[in-house]
């Protein structure tokens, strides 16, 4: 076998063995199934070993197959990023812009991003993960993650895009029903609005010196979605502990009317928002993204209600 032939048949293994079929595989490539066939006879007459088991109905990998696939998958993977930097170094923009975030920050400021440069540039594709989990850019092969809070992996490379401010908040028609509280200190017998879970991600603890949990203050209202908070404040449930990028606009409106300012203007109410990557020298898309993210977001942000 002719060795700038081995990528290519690794690449036909690689999907006989991901589609469990000569024919699905054929038909991935615009091929014949005794094309692909061919090619795996000879892969395997060149490796010296069978790779699949076959049988009428069934083509299931063997042994060594199965180690093959693992190395086979890392090697492709080692040349796409290869081919993509390289052209990421010409500055075009090319691959698939792979990015994780927030459900509510990546429908609100994530996909209008990724629609206008899928505008600019037809020819590149665009994944996005809406997630609240600490999704891992290295393990799950994503360009980027984008975070909120303190970095702790010094292995990945972050670069600040934005800072989150929490602010206290509630519906009008909510302080006036029920004479918004004077003092911090009043809010605990108020309706306050939570996250259903995580532990405290908000930060009510911070605000009221204990969870909202472990005391009398029941939350009136709990849920895990940032935007379903959001609209709860806004139909007079209760008071809101949230990030700006989240009400901010509403404020400004006011939909929503922020209490206690200057609780927000301390430093423990505010942390980065972070573009997370594992490449020093990211592919063109990446810089693209950011730099149109960055535009988009403002400086000072769409959102901020400090000047208000």
């Amino acid at each position: 076998m002719q060795s700038e032939k081995f990528a290519e048949f690794l690449g036909v293994f690689v999907d006989v063995a991901r589609e469990s079929s000569f024919s699905a595989a054929g038909r991935r490539r615009g091929r014949t199934p005794s094309s692909i066939g061919r090619q795996i006879d000879a892969l395997e007459a060149h490796l010296d070993t069978p790779l699949f088991l076959r049988s009428t109905r069934h083509l299931t990998l063997t042994d060594a197959g199965e180690a093959l696939l693992i190395r086979a998958r890392q090697i492709l993977d080692s040349l796409v990023d290869a081919q993509q930097e390289l052209a990421s170094m010409k500055g075009e923009v090319t691959g698939i812009l792979r990015v994780a975030c927030y459900p509510t920050f990546g429908k609100r400021y994530v996909l209008p991003v990724m629609g206008e440069l899928a505008r600019q540039h037809p020819d590149l594709r665009l994944e996005l993960d809406l997630t609240e989990r600490l999704a891992d850019p290295v393990a799950e092969r994503l360009d980027l993650v984008i975070r909120i809070g303190d970095m702790a992996d010094s292995t990945l490379i972050g670069s600040r895009i934005a800072v989150q401010t929490r602010v206290l908040c509630a519906s009008p028609a909510y302080l006036a029903q029920h004479e918004g509280p004077a003092t911090l200190a009043d809010l605990a017998a108020h309706r306050l609005i939570d996250k259903l879970h995580g532990s405290d991600l908000l930060g009510w603890s911070a605000v009221l010196g204990h969870p909202t949990r472990a005391s009398n203050t029941a939350p009136v209202f709990g849920c895990d979605d940032f935007e379903g908070m959001r609209l709860a404040a806004v139909e007079g449930l209760g008071i809101a502990y949230l990030p700006d990028w989240v009400v901010g606009e509403d404020i400004k409106a006011g939909v929503l009317q922020q209490i206690f300012p200057e609780w927000s203007a301390q430093p423990q109410a505010a942390t980065g928002i972070y573009a997370l990557r594992a490449l020093r020298h990211p592919p063109a898309r990446v810089t693209l993204f950011l730099d149109a993210l960055r535009t988009r977001i403002g400086n000072p942000a769409i959102w901020s209600v400090q000047d208000i």
